[in-house]
């Protein structure tokens, strides 16, 4: 007889449906699966039969033909036995049994018969209710997870018997316990507070900026000064999770196998700072044994990607942020196809102004004019001009560090990001593609960062004394547009777009200045 059973792969944070197909026959004893499999698929069977062995199931000496469809996409992990189990039960002991073609199935077959978890089950079940099923059969330690999902017949099996009771009859298949979603506010918890930073309103300021706007953000100072602090503590003044994304963080963490045990929905942004010596292919992504697995971007995407020590990481490293910066998203081509993980993050570096992290204080610095330049120029001006935010944290005043008036909470600084993002949704309403001011495109800056004669004279002298690019120059603009959201502004002023010109000061001291003196 031949069964067809409903499942689902994934590809990247997407799922895509895969139809299961076993045919028994007469003949020699033997079973083959085909359709395009890798190792990791072939091996269900050896899986398979010995978890029917164990759970006291005999299997007659048939001949079994498995086909996963369509053929021509390849397959790969262990998602796909609890598929290719069901099918084999249907098509040898069940031949009168009722459909079950509105419902998909997936999860790995332990050799004990156990149902164990897999990655990646919310992007497999979103994919069952996009195909048009009715419900899902999953491991019963993903069912949260799968229960995010809405509108989906939710059914969680932890072992063989428990399947096998499931689909022996029609009756028992209805009463068969359903799980019911619990819907529970999803409350934002953090250890940190702004509150707690002394001595560094300047970078607060640029911090408070960043979040109002979406814009990239470069910390710069001696060693100790705050930059740590000031970047941990971001993650508290951005907007609270939508559902979107708290379902978008899940995925990403569920793909990479992060997501904690009984689970459902990630309740706070991600902050992710990877350490310096980190691969390319960790940072953005890229091949593992089991396909290709989300980097450091996908998982900081809604969240903040803290770079510490930003001249200390590769080369490569740095100059392959470059289009996920600006495209929000990374894509990764291999033979077998291509990959598009989110990278909409908060990109937050931090670095030392010499290696040892003291200049310009010569009685602590001991570093050669070579080597400060040498350590500065590991980012490139292409990367800087990708950072929108270049902030000096000058060292901590002792007055400062035990002074007991604190500066603005992450609660305050929060409500002025929720009014400037109000705004910005507002003006952005007509926009289907731009939510943040550091979104815009040329054809929304001509249009919603419109200057006076005032404004476009004093830009115009910045332009020609720093020699900026047209990109710096769109930056500038953005940040301004940004800050006069903060006050409130309906035009931007002359004050916006010097304080906006002041956060480029960095990009001018290692590619402006020193070029000038240099006669270079």
């Amino acid at each position: 007889m031949l069964a067809k059973i409903n499942s689902a792969g994934l590809s990247g944070l997407d799922g895509y449906s895969v139809s299961v197909e076993v045919d028994e026959s007469h003949g020699l004893p033997r079973s083959v699966i085909v359709g395009n499999v890798s190792p990791s698929v072939r091996e269900a069977l050896e899986r398979c039969d010995v978890a029917l062995r164990n759970a006291q199931i005999s299997m007659p000496p048939r001949r079994l033909t498995i086909n996963l469809a369509p053929a021509d996409r390849r397959k790969d992990g262990t998602c796909f036995d609890l598929a290719i189990v069901t099918g084999i039960l249907r098509s040898v002991f069940l031949t009168d049994s009722f459909s079950l073609d509105s419902y998909g199935f997936i999860g790995e077959l332990g050799l004990d018969g156990s149902i164990k978890h897999v990655n990646g089950v919310l992007s497999l079940v979103s994919e069952m209710k996009r195909a048009g099923l009715r419900g899902a059969v999953v491991p019963l330690v993903d069912i949260q997870e799968a229960l995010v999902v809405e509108d989906m017949d939710i059914i969680g099996v932890e072992h063989l018997v428990d399947l096998c009771n499931l689909i022996e009859s029609k009756e028992r298949f209805l009463r068969y316990p359903r799980e019911e979603a619990v819907r529970t506010d999803v409350h934002e918890s953090y250890t940190v507070d702004f509150a707690e930073v002394h001595g560094q309103s300047y970078g607060v300021r640029a911090a408070l900026i960043a979040a109002a706007g979406g814009h990239n953000l470069l910390l710069s100072g001696v060693a100790g000064s705050g930059k740590t602090m000031i970047a941990k503590r971001i993650p508290t003044i951005l907007p609270p999770l939508s559902r979107e994304e708290n379902i978008e963080i899940t995925k990403v963490y569920s793909v990479a196998g992060l997501l904690p045990p009984g689970q459902s929905l990630l309740n706070h942004r991600p902050f992710r700072t990877p350490h310096h010596t980190i691969t390319t292919a960790a940072l953005v992504g890229g091949s593992a044994q089991g396909g290709v697995v989300p980097g450091e971007l996908a998982l900081a995407s809604r969240g903040v990607l803290f770079l510490d020590e930003l001249p200390l990481f590769s080369k490569a490293s740095i100059e392959a942020l470059r289009q996920p910066i600006e495209e929000k998203q990374v894509i990764i081509s291999r033979l077998n196809g291509t990959f598009r993980y989110p990278a909409d993050c908060l990109l937050v570096a931090a670095m030392n102004p010499c290696p040892c992290g003291y200049f310009p204080d010569r009685n602590k610095c001991q570093c050669t004019e070579s080597q400060i330049r040498q350590y500065q120029r590991g980012i490139s001006k292409p990367i800087l001009e990708r950072i929108d935010l270049c902030v000096e944290a000058s060292p901590v005043a002792f007055a400062d560090a035990v002074s007991k008036d604190s500066g603005p909470s992450s609660a305050e600084l929060r409500a002025q990001v929720l009014r400037a993002r109000e705004i910005q949704a507002a003006r952005f309403h007509g926009e289907s593609k731009i939510r943040v001011n550091a979104e815009m495109g040329i054809r929304e800056i001509e249009r919603y960062c419109t200057l006076g004669s005032k404004e476009l004279a004093f830009i115009g002298r910045i332009f020609q004394l720093r020699s900026m690019s047209m990109r710096t120059y769109h930056k500038v603009l953005k940040v301004a547009r940004t800050i006069a959201d903060l006050e409130e502004a309906e035009q931007i002023q002359v004050a916006h777009l010097s304080e906006a010109v002041n956060y480029r000061g960095i990009e001018d001291q290692l590619y402006g200045a020193r070029r000038r003196e240099d006669g270079r």
